[in-house]
């Protein structure tokens, strides 16, 4: 929770800072899912309960740190969220990369790669500020569109995205073969003309 004597600061910090940013834990719970499918305007989402709780760590799938040596992120930004000088959140914002197939080979797009939220501090804002950051920082750069990638059991973060405006631009039902059950969705929001 937010303290009542100091607010949420947000600031850019250095890629190198990786290893504070993955203090703050990347995993969710969820009781339903999305089922995607295609409507009259587009992609639409159905959700439905599950009859187990779905459990997911990403940071258990991927190892964040690992980053640096996958990918160009030097052209990357991180931002970290704070409350009372405690670390409670985090984004990451690609940028210029090479080969990173999200990026289409476009240079007025950036991807939400990661965003991160302390349980205890999710749904104070926190998420919208990191999210708005990003944004302000992807508009700096000329930017046109973010991109964000999440899946059909993140129903919590898909709820999240379609509230910052954006929409679901595809979805891979067999993107994931290590987790069948796991739909990708992408998502898009224009943020520039």
């Amino acid at each position: 929770m937010l303290t009542q004597t100091a607010s949420l600061e947000l600031r850019e910090e250095p890629i190198s800072e990786l290893h504070r940013y993955v203090s703050v834990p990347n995993a969710f719970e969820a009781r339903t899912v999305f089922d995607a499918f295609e409507g009259t305007s587009g992609i639409e989402l159905r959700e439905r309960e599950i009859t187990q709780p779905y459990r997911k760590d990403y940071d258990a799938i991927e190892n964040t740190m690992e980053w640096p040596a996958r990918f160009d992120v030097s052209r990357w930004t991180l931002m970290g969220a704070f409350n009372a000088g405690e670390r409670i959140g985090g984004a990451v914002g690609a940028f210029g990369s090479p080969g990173l197939d999200m990026l289409e080979g476009r240079d007025d797009l950036v991807v939400l790669w990661d965003i991160r939220v302390t349980p205890k501090a999710r749904r104070q804002g926190v998420g919208s500020g990191l999210f708005r950051s990003i944004e302000a920082w992807a508009r700096a750069k000329n930017c046109r569109e973010l991109k964000v990638e999440t899946q059909n059991t993140n129903v919590a973060a898909c709820r999240f995205y379609a509230h910052q405006g954006c929409h679901v631009k595809q979805a891979n039902y067999n993107a994931y073969p290590e987790l069948p059950d796991e739909v990708q969705l992408i998502w898009s929001k224009v943020i520039g003309a």
